[in-house]
């Protein structure tokens, strides 16, 4: 997988932007709902925040790979770059190459779930791959 030079700035706006939210959210928990006659118990409040963060760090990990890998610029780029193979290649099936997934075929006869590959190919939307390494023997 290509990674870009830096996804750091990612990583800083998610944790300013969850402790700000986490932040606005006690407050109106705390300040705003008691006007409207509605109280918590303090671990009440703390159960609400800690599944917000929960949340919010489930929500970064699936969002993080979107951010860390090179744009692509040309769809001929892709070729040369490593796979894995997502569905066993019979001779057609799928790899995910750079977080992506797309439809492959292979010039050999089988190629299993997990093994890694590299696109040697691009035609449409369909890639050609080869082994990473050929099995010796």
């Amino acid at each position: 997988m290509v990674k870009a030079k830096s996804a750091r700035w990612h990583t800083i706006y998610t944790i300013i932007s969850t402790i700000i939210e986490t932040l606005l959210l006690a407050a109106g928990i705390i300040w705003v709902l008691p006007f409207f006659g509605i109280t918590l118990p303090w671990w009440g409040i703390a159960l609400i925040l800690i599944g917000f963060m929960v949340y919010s760090y489930i929500m970064y990990l699936i969002g993080h790979p979107t951010v860390s890998y090179e744009s692509v610029t040309s769809p001929e780029s892709i070729v040369g770059n490593e796979g894995v193979v997502e569905t066993d290649l019979m001779p057609e099936g799928y790899v995910r190459v750079r977080g992506e997934l797309w439809k492959a075929s292979s010039s050999e006869d089988y190629i299993r779930r997990g093994e890694e590959v590299i696109v040697t190919c691009l035609s449409g939307m369909k890639l050609t791959v080869k082994r990473k390494q050929q099995r010796h023997g």
